[in-house]
């Protein structure tokens, strides 16, 4: 009980831990015998669980509840009939969706002076969901228009699968650059160069800044100079502001 009360009021730990797990699910998924459709129903538990979290306004909410419901209808319709247009379709929505989720969260992150446990979770959930919600989809729906964009060591002519296309997303957001999936394509080699600058765009204002604002916290609870004072004020005077924003994301 205490462990859902938790998760109802840092709603970004539930949408972290989904995605994290489904970092481990995929690959037994796409070598499932029903692999697609796995992959499919865990896309839509993903979608259902960020709905939830980036909820803000009641346009913003209905906007996003719009492209899940999209992305959902097209599923069935390519289960039931599959068109050769429909996965690229799908992806770009999906990209589009992860893109906006992403956006929502990051503005969550910036609108007070405040950092609390869950926008510490929500900076981790924007992080996955740029990585495979954003520009993976983005990835899979630029081999779905032109085959042949990213290529690899074993099979290089082949279609890449999501599982690669992530790989290669993770390895580029990140930085490490340990991905044996490369770009080919003058188009496909954009995308991967405005993925790893939104890394550096990501990292510097919103991770530092989450970082910055735990260590003045901890400055106003042992005392600091009175040059910081001014600042330290505005941090504690939003602390009640920013509570009450965790309350009502939580849907309390």
């Amino acid at each position: 009980m205490l462990r859902l009360e938790y998760l109802r009021r840092t709603p970004s730990a539930g949408l972290l831990l989904v995605q994290l797990a489904g970092i481990l699910l995929y690959p037994w998924m796409e070598t499932a015998p029903r692999g697609r459709g796995l992959l499919a129903a865990f896309g839509l538990v993903v979608l259902g669980v960020t709905v939830r979290v980036v909820r803000k306004s009641p346009w913003a909410t209905w906007f996003a509840f719009v492209l899940a419901a999209l992305v959902v209808v097209l599923f069935v319709v390519e289960a039931v009939s599959p068109r050769p247009a429909l996965p690229a379709v799908i992806a770009a929505l999906e990209a589009g969706f992860y893109f906006y989720a992403a956006g929502s969260l990051i503005a969550y992150m910036m609108q007070d002076w405040v950092a609390t446990t869950d926008e510490f979770f929500a900076a981790g959930a924007t992080f996955t969901l740029l990585v495979w919600g954003g520009f993976a989809y983005t990835y899979v729906a630029c081999e779905a228009v032109a085959p042949g964009s990213f290529s690899a060591p074993i099979d290089p002519q082949g279609q890449r699968t999501w599982m690669e296309l992530m790989f290669l997303s993770i390895a580029v957001l990140s930085g490490v650059g340990l991905s044996d999936i490369l770009p080919v394509t003058p188009f496909a080699r954009s995308l991967v160069m405005l993925e790893a600058f939104s890394e550096v765009m990501y990292l510097a204002p919103v991770v530092s800044r989450l970082v910055a604002l735990t260590m003045l916290s901890a400055r106003a609870q042992v005392g600091c100079p009175n040059d910081s004072a001014p600042v330290l004020r505005a941090h504690q005077d939003a602390t009640a502001d920013g509570a009450a924003e965790s309350d009502v994301r939580a849907g309390t």
